[in-house]
């Protein structure tokens, strides 16, 4: 077979105004240079985004069942930087649907490459196999009831108890219940939706979920004043954050990147208030939870620490 060989002078040139454009960080990205996620989304021209559907306001459907919310929003700026990195003119987006239990299956195999929901990154086995971006909110697991409902605190009630298949609050709920002997009924959900809705029809007692969430479900409610939501926590605030595979740490570095930028400049605490301080589609409800200390100090210094006890604001 024969090779094709360019003039001498044409090389040169060519070898030239490619050394020119790697010094001027201008080189293209090809796909035999990249490895890991940065590499499948080269070579074929997408990248796949894992949403809730009912995960307000971090992943949710609106009235044309399009995904929305802050942490969309947070993955479509991940995706300009990724597209940026790569020097791509075009990237197609792929949105997967994904619920609690199947998230992290479809992230470990390849079919998502960012899991954008409400995953809190903690210690406990998940992080063994995902990585995650800079933490996007600190949430607490607590539990909401409706007023009428009299299940005491949560040490003495013996009741149904909701929360959702595969997250951290129903292994924190089995958890505790466990420990303090506390004979409650655990009902698995399906997802976030049913839980609560076993609230509503009186099927559970409380629901046990991250606080922000509870709040959400109880805003966009028939009766939102018929719910209460308990100051007692069933853990420390626990950071959350979007997912991605782990040992990766070309990807993650974009990733990162991304985020860090994005919390950094006004535009971060511009999309916190847009999510969770203004009226939100479809049904135009307000959840009115203001950031916190911890998540300003996040915003100010990003971290992807899993340690609950690093964000702490001294």
């Amino acid at each position: 077979m024969r090779m094709r060989r360019l003039p001498s002078a044409g090389f040169a040139f060519a070898v030239a105004l490619f050394a020119a454009q790697a010094v001027l960080g201008t080189a293209p990205a090809r796909a035999e240079d990249l490895s890991g996620t940065l590499k499948k989304i080269k070579e074929t021209g997408a990248i796949s985004l894992g949403f809730r559907d009912s995960s307000i306001p971090f992943s949710y459907l609106d009235d044309n069942q399009k995904p929305i919310g802050y942490a969309m929003d947070i993955c479509y700026s991940i995706v300009e930087a990724v597209k940026k990195e790569l020097k791509l003119d075009q990237l197609a987006v792929e949105l997967v649907p994904v619920s609690s239990s199947t998230r992290i299956p479809l992230l470990a195999n390849g079919t998502i490459d960012l899991e954008c929901g409400s995953t809190t990154n903690n210690r406990n086995g998940r992080d063994r196999s995902l990585s995650a971006t800079p933490t996007s909110s600190p949430r607490r697991g607590s539990f909401r009831r409706k007023r009428t409902s009299s299940t005491g605190s949560r040490t003495s009630v013996a009741s149904r108890w909701s929360a959702t298949s595969g997250t951290s609050n129903i292994r924190q709920l089995i958890e505790t219940n466990a420990a303090r002997n506390l004979d409650i009924n655990v009902i698995h959900a399906k997802d976030h939706a049913e839980a609560f809705l076993m609230v509503e029809n009186d099927r559970a007692v409380a629901f046990v979920m991250d606080d922000i969430l509870l709040a959400a479900f109880a805003v966009g409610s028939k009766n939102p004043d018929a719910y209460a939501i308990s100051s007692d926590a069933f853990s420390k605030p626990e950071p959350c954050g979007i997912m991605l595979r782990r040992d990766d740490p070309a990807f993650k570095k974009v990733v990162d990147d991304a985020t860090a930028a994005l919390y950094q400049s006004a535009d971060g605490p511009k999309l916190y208030e847009k999510w969770f301080m203004q009226k939100i589609p479809p049904k135009g409800l307000n959840l009115n939870v203001p950031m916190g200390a911890e998540l300003r100090h996040e915003f100010a210094k990003p971290s992807d620490s899993s340690d609950p006890d690093a964000y702490k604001v001294m």
